[in-house]
């Protein structure tokens, strides 16, 4: 049924315009669409100008609008608004807190409990800092207790608060290697710090930072022992709280919170509190029916209310009645015994049907937090109108926010959206529909990985400019943001397009990925990346193809996990298969990761063999930043050697090339810097061995500070030590004892030996003798 008012209208006017045609009173439209008479009244002669999206929506089915008229209101309210919301930019931070629940209610038991062991913890009265494990059914609240713990403001953890989605009911549940990862990198832990470490050195890393923290720690949705028991503190002061579904027996020595459902009383509060409390007051036996029919969940009763709250005009008996209407419902969805699709399927009856549409569609987004663009995507709507949308759902307590601008679906909601939308869309049309929403959603994934990874690629840079494009890619920092904020969503579209053997798509992403990985080595995903790129080159029956990705993969398994005899398989099989296809350029590259490898093995003699090997096959391929690479993988292996003088000659070798005028334009700007870097910083080991003071100052005083700007702790803990010595043996003891103190000011980045060896410097200078005598490592 058409409007026939045109949307230009105020809202107010619309609304009026829309009541009087179907010639209702407002006391009618009241009683039809559940909105208080007041707050229609109010809209009608614009003194309430902004209401909230699911109030048009229960007033567009009292008015018994089609979905055109509907659309059409809905964008009256819309064009009503001061502005539309600016887009948020993408947080990379994946450890901070959800929003909170404002009207979090009861368990007060639970949280007099915990409260007493955080400060336990924080004040360091026991060897090691207790453990909560906070257990309970589906919907019963954990999370947000856990959260609101960690909001309080009398906290006695100054050191913050960090959670962590171990994602235990997921397919693929965050490892604990993973977790230890990112919680490093979110404590000043940097990346390439981070990649250098073994997966041991890592948790040993995590411990000692850890027993530092006065904070909270909460590792959520866990779904095994064996995913938290590695994160557990030893020593110090960080107070751990995990939830679960399930009770976690297997862990010893720690403190268990079981949640059960609400009690009478606190099921009351919190209707109250959503409601508000004249409306429960007055029909105390209507709320405690609704009470019942939800089965005292906090989430469904949470969804219920939130229902009732934009309906201000009906009873709770009606909302009751609603609620014990098994014709509404499905029985699909349950929380052990308690059924909770009831209060789920109340407020599914009572969206507009783009809302409904799309909290059917979002079942289909992998496990894990999204964005507004991922969802305007996935219902192929305009992202103006997917924010409102999700905004609707917000309202209906149907979606839950997450990170910074990103939304959650809970666990069971996503089940109930998996349900209705198998029912709802039919088992044609919605199958279809499904997948063209998968499709078109994983080749915007897809599409978006590639433009934001090639940023970091020399021969593309930023992508050309696009009105329509739904992410901001304007610099490499929002290319980054993006990549690791979608981190969990474009790998499900990565390994979707893997299944569908989509090879070309697979090697591309892959391929775009390849010089940004350097910087988020942490990730714990490129080997799985470079393992399916290989496999699809080989797939596409490509030997050059497959011979890249195979070197990528040597790199991927050394540098990020470790594997080192899996790393050198990688390398011999790209140097054979690039033989065979003739590539010089992959021949050159395998040959340099070869001579990495033999380089970490200690091997020096074959390492140098392999990187003269690349070197000349870089210099007839014509490719210097290969050639680069290679030379300062050179001037460690020959300081390994004993060959001081041509390591220095080597050195100076690469600082030509890049100082070399044909070059200006053939190495990007950051190979530049990092070239010059290592190359200098290698051969400063060199000018110490040798005790040539002078040069050693010269070369270090020309690297300090760029460790640090990076993130590379332990390098630039070195850089300050090392030039603390060489000033020493100078007479330098001002500069020097700088120096020193400078290390000292690292405390928790520079490892534990380099400080030690400071310590000990500084004491030797206040002793009027240079520091001892050490052997300089790399």
């Amino acid at each position: 049924m058409g409007t026939g008012v045109g949307i230009t209208a105020p809202f107010g006017r619309l609304l009026r315009a829309l009541r009087q045609s179907r010639r209702l009173t407002i006391e009618e439209l009241a009683e039809a669409s559940g909105v208080s008479g007041r707050a229609i009244g109010d809209m009608e002669r614009g003194r309430s100008r902004r209401p909230h999206r699911g109030t048009v929506t229960a007033l567009a089915q009292g008015l018994d609008l089609d979905e055109a008229a509907h659309a059409d209101l809905l964008a009256a309210a819309r064009a009503a608004r001061s502005g539309a919301r600016p887009a948020e930019p993408v947080r990379a931070s994946p450890h901070t807190l959800p929003r909170g629940v404002r009207d979090f209610v009861g368990r007060q038991a639970e949280l007099t409990e915990l409260r007493a062991l955080a400060r336990e913890a924080a004040e360091g009265t026991v060897i090691a800092p207790p453990v909560a494990v906070v257990s309970g059914p589906p919907g019963s609240g954990k999370t947000s207790l856990a959260v609101r713990l960690a909001e309080e403001p009398a906290s006695p953890c100054p050191d913050g608060t960090f959670l962590v989605d171990m994602r235990g009911l997921d397919e693929r549940p965050l490892s604990a290697e993973q977790a230890v990862s990112g919680l490093l990198g979110s404590w000043g832990v940097g990346d390439a710090e981070l990649a250098r470490l073994t997966a041991e050195e890592r948790l040993a890393r995590y411990h000692d930072i850890a027993a530092g923290l006065r904070a909270i720690l909460v590792l959520d949705n866990a779904g095994s022992e064996g995913q938290v028991r590695p994160l557990l503190p030893r020593a110090g002061r960080l107070f751990v709280v995990v939830t679960s579904r399930r009770t976690l027996t297997g862990l010893e020595g720690v403190r268990r919170v079981a949640l059960g459902v609400l009690s009478p009383r606190e099921s009351a509060a919190l209707l109250r509190a959503v409601v508000g409390a004249g409306r429960v007051d007055a029909e105390p036996g209507a709320a405690d029916v609704v009470n019942e029919l939800c089965g005292h969940l906090p989430l469904a009763l949470r969804v219920a209310a939130n229902w009732a709250a934009t309906r201000t005009n009906w009873s709770l008996e009606r909302l009751a009645g609603r609620l014990a209407d098994e014709d509404r419902r499905l029985d699909a969805l349950s929380a052990g015994d308690l059924k909770v699709n009831s209060a789920f399927a109340l407020s599914c009856s009572r969206l507009a049907p783009g809302a409904a549409r799309m909290f059917r569609l979002l079942s289909l987004l992998p496990g894990g937090d999204f964005s507004a663009a991922s969802a305007a995507v996935l219902a192929d709507v305009p992202l103006p109108e997917a924010d409102d949308l999700l905004e609707e759902l917000l309202e209906a307590g149907l979606l839950m926010t997450s990170r910074q601008g990103r939304y959650r679906l809970h666990d069971l909601l996503r089940l109930y959206a998996a349900a209705r939308r198998r029912s709802e869309d039919g088992p044609a049309d919605g199958e279809a529909g499904s997948l063209a929403a998968r499709s078109r959603l994983r080749h915007w994934l897809l599409d978006t990985a590639v433009l934001a990874g090639r940023w970091y690629e020399p021969d593309y840079g930023m992508p050309p400019a696009d009105p329509a494009r739904l992410v901001a890619l304007e610099d490499r920092e929002q290319a980054a943001r993006w990549i690791r904020a979608e981190g969990d969503t474009w790998l499900a579209a990565y390994r979707e397009a893997a299944a569908h053997g989509e090879h070309r798509r697979v090697v591309e992403v892959a391929e775009a990925m390849h010089w940004f990985s350097d910087h988020w080595v942490s990730w714990g995903h490129w080997v799985e990346i470079y393992e399916r790129a290989a496999a699809a080159g080989a797939s596409l029956g490509d030997a050059a193809l497959e011979a890249t990705h195979r070197n990528y993969l040597a790199w991927a398994y050394w540098a990020c996990a470790r594997r080192h005899e899996e790393a050198v398989e990688a390398a011999t099989s790209a140097l054979r298969l690039a033989r065979t296809a003739g590539d010089v350029l992959q021949h050159a590259w395998a040959h340099a990761y070869l001579g990495w490898l033999r380089d970490a093995d200690d091997d020096l003699s074959l390492a140098a063999d392999h990187y003269l090997r690349a070197a000349e096959l870089f210099t007839a391929a014509d490719d210097v930043n290969g050639y680069l690479q290679v030379s300062c993988g050179m001037i460690r292996v020959l300081r390994g050697a004993g060959r001081a003088q041509a390591a220095v000659e080597t050195c100076g070798d690469v600082m030509d090339a890049l100082a070399d005028p044909r070059h200006r334009d053939r190495i990007p700007p950051n190979v530049r810097e990092f070239t010059a870097l290592t190359a200098l910083y290698a051969v400063s080991f060199v000018h110490l061995d040798e005790e040539r003071w002078e040069e050693a100052v010269e070369v270090l005083r020309s690297v300090r500070g760029q460790f640090d700007a990076r993130g590379w702790h332990k390098q630039a803990g070195k850089v300050h030590l090392h030039l603390a010595h060489a000033l020493a043996r100078l007479g330098e003891r001002a500069e020097a004892a700088a120096e020193y103190r400078a290390v000292l000011a690292m405390e928790g980045h520079a490892p534990a030996d380099v400080r030690e060896e400071a310590f000990a410097g500084l004491a030797a200078l206040a002793a009027g003798r240079p520091a001892p005598l050490t052997r300089f490592t790399q």
